[in-house]
C-alpha cells in the first residue's frame, strides 16, 4: 500500500469531489520517507460550497428523529469494526506509530461511536410543572446546524471520533477537515460513512492547511468549532472563530508530569512510565513529558530502571513484528527534537540516554530517534516548559510531596498529572490538589474513555465543554426553554 500515491478527495453533498486547488503537499510514510499522498490545499470558495452544502442538509436531518439518527451509527460501527485491521495499517502508514498502537487508537473511536448510540437518553431535557398556578416549564435540546472538526495528525482515526458521532446524532451535519500530514485515514473512515448512506450533505470531507482552517472558522454557516493541536494553533482558532460568534472546544498541547514515590512498584511503574513518555514516539497530547522521583530512595530505584527501560526500547518501522516505538511524523519535527535535547544540554542538563543519532537497518530515510533521557533539567530553562512532542523524558528530583506538587502546579499546562504510590493518601492528595484536567492514579496515560469528557485546563483547552460523553452532547446542543399555560377556559371551547 505504501508504494502507491493516493488520490486525495473532497466528499460533499454525498459526491467525491477533486480540488480545484493547484496546490497540494506530499503525504509522506515518515518511516520509508516514500510519498504515499498528495493532499489539496482546498480554497475559500471550496470550503463555502461544502459548507452550503452542508447548511440545506441540515434543515432535513434535524427533523429525523433521534431514534432513526443513531441508526445509521449502529451501521457504522459495524463497518469499523469490519475493517479494522485495515484502517491500523492506513494510520501506521501515514503516522508512524505501532500497529498495536494504531488498534488501539481505533477502538477508542468505535467506543465513541457506542456511547454517541446513547443520544436519545443523553439529549433528554427536563420538565417542571406548576411553576406557577396552571404553568409548566420545560427545556429542550436542539442542534445547531453545520460543525466543524478540525484533527491534528498524531490520531488521525480516533480524534475526530471524538466529536463526530455525537454531533450526527445530536442532528447537526458536520465538515471534517483532517490534518493534511494524515489525510488517508479519513479518505477510508469517509468511504464507509458513504457506505452507511448518510443522505447528501450530513457528513463531508475538506482537505488543505491554515487557509482552509481560516475559512472554516470565518464561516458564517458554520456555528461550531472542535479543535485538537498545538497550544499557539489552539489559541488562534479559538480567538478568531469566537469572533466570528461560534462556539469553540480547542484542546491544545501539554507538559505532563509523571511523579514517582519510593512506594511505588518498580516493574510495572517502570514499564507504565516508558510506555506513557515513548508510546507513539511521545507524539500525544497524554504523552508523559516530565517524570518527577519524590525522595533520594525513588531516584535511587528508578533512574537505573528507568533508563535501561529506554536503551532498550525496540525502535523501527510500526508495521514489523516486536516494534516498540515508530518515528517521529516529519523531519522537521526531528530536526526540532533534536535542537531541544541539545537545548536541555546547554542549560545543565546531564544527557543519560542520547537517541539522538537513531541508525534503524533498512530504514535510513525515516523520521526516527532513540528514546531520550535528560535528567536534572533547569526548572528556569526553556525545555522544561516546552512541549518537545518527541520521545524524550525529562528526569526531575525532588524531596517531597508538598514539592512535587507545587512543582506540577506551576506550570502552564494543565492536560494531564499522574502519580505513582502504594499510599492512599498521598493518591487522595494528589487528586485532589493537581491541577490538571485528567488525573493518573498508577495510570501513565490517564486518557478518559468515551462515557467521560476529555478534559483539560490551562493552557491545554480553550472554551467550557470538551470532547465525548455529555460535555460533547451539550457542546453540539442548544437549550431551548419554554414556557407554558394553557387557561382552562380555553380548553372549555372544545
Amino acid at each position: 500500500m505504501d508504494q502507491k500515491t493516493a488520490t486525495i478527495l473532497n466528499y460533499s453533498g454525498g459526491s467525491w469531489v477533486a480540488s480545484t486547488s493547484p496546490q497540494t503537499l506530499d503525504v509522506v510514510n515518515p518511516a520509508t520517507a516514500k510519498t504515499i499522498g498528495k493532499v489539496p490545499l482546498s480554497t475559500q470558495e471550496e470550503v463555502d460550497f461544502i459548507v452550503r452544502e452542508a447548511d440545506s442538509a441540515f434543515r432535513d436531518w434535524k427533523k429525523v428523529p433521534p431514534t432513526e439518527r443513531i441508526q445509521y451509527l449502529f451501521r457504522l460501527k459495524q463497518l469499523l469494526e469490519e475493517h479494522f485491521d485495515d484502517l491500523a495499517c492506513t494510520i501506521t502508514l501515514e503516522n508512524g506509530k505501532t500497529l498495536k498502537e494504531a488498534q488501539g487508537e481505533m477502538r477508542r473511536a468505535i467506543e465513541n461511536v457506542e456511547v454517541a448510540c446513547g443520544i436519545p437518553t443523553m439529549m433528554q431535557g427536563g420538565i417542571l410543572e406548576d411553576i406557577a398556578p396552571g404553568i409548566d416549564e420545560y427545556m429542550l435540546r436542539q442542534p445547531l446546524g453545520v460543525v466543524a472538526i478540525i484533527s491534528p495528525f498524531n490520531f488521525p482515526g480516533m480524534i475526530p471520533f471524538w466529536f463526530l458521532p455525537y454531533a450526527l446524532a445530536c442532528g447537526n451535519t458536520v465538515v471534517v477537515k483532517p490534518s493534511e500530514r494524515t489525510p488517508l485515514t479519513m479518505q477510508k473512515v469517509f468511504h464507509l460513512l458513504e457506505e452507511v448512506g448518510f443522505e447528501k450533505g450530513i457528513v463531508n470531507l475538506v482537505n488543505g492547511g491554515p487557509d482552509t482552517v481560516n475559512a472554516l472558522l470565518d464561516h458564517p454557516d458554520i456555528k461550531a468549532i472542535s479543535f485538537v493541536g498545538s497550544t499557539p494553533v489552539a489559541r488562534h482558532v479559538y480567538s478568531r472563530a469566537a469572533q466570528s460568534g461560534k462556539r469553540v472546544q480547542a484542546q491544545g498541547g501539554a507538559k505532563n508530569p509523571l511523579l514517582i514515590f519510593p512506594d511505588a512498584d518498580p516493574d510495572i511503574t517502570t514499564q507504565i512510565v516508558s510506555d506513557s513518555v515513548f508510546g507513539n514516539a511521545g507524539q500525544r497530547c497524554l504523552a508523559a513529558s516530565l517524570v518527577v522521583t519524590v525522595g533520594n530512595e525513588a531516584r535511587d530505584i528508578f533512574v537505573p530502571a528507568l533508563t535501561e527501560a529506554a536503551e532498550t526500547r525496540s525502535v523501527g518501522y510500526g508495521l514489523e513484528d516486536g516494534i516498540q516505538m515508530g518515528p517521529v511524523i516529519t523531519p522537521e519535527s526531528k530536526t526540532r527534537i533534536q535542537g531541544l535535547i541539545q537545548k536541555g544540554v546547554d542549560e545543565g542538563a546531564n544527557l543519560l540516554v542520547d537517541g539522538r543519532q537513531a541508525d534503524i537497518q533498512g530504514y535510513s530515510d525515516g523520521n526516527f530517534l532513540r528514546p531520550t533521557i535528560l535528567e536534572n533539567l533547569s526548572l528556569a530553562g526553556e525545555v522544561v516548559r516546552t512541549e518537545i512532542f518527541g520521545p524524550v523524558m525529562g528526569l526531575i528530583h525532588v524531596q517531597d510531596v508538598e514539592e512535587a506538587i507545587k512543582f506540577v502546579n506551576q506550570g502552564t499546562y494543565g492536560n494531564m498529572a499522574c502519580v505513582f504510590t502504594s499510599s492512599g493518601a498521598i493518591a487522595r492528595k494528589f487528586r485532589n490538589e493537581a491541577e490538571a484536567g485528567n488525573i493518573g492514579i498508577n495510570i501513565g496515560v490517564a486518557a478518559p474513555m468515551a462515557f467521560f469528557p476529555f478534559s483539560g485546563w490551562k493552557e491545554s483547552f480553550f472554551g467550557t465543554l470538551h470532547g465525548q460523553s455529555n460535555h460533547a452532547v451539550e457542546f453540539y446542543t442548544q437549550t431551548k426553554v419554554v414556557v407554558e399555560r394553557w387557561p382552562r377556559e380555553w380548553s372549555r371551547q372544545f
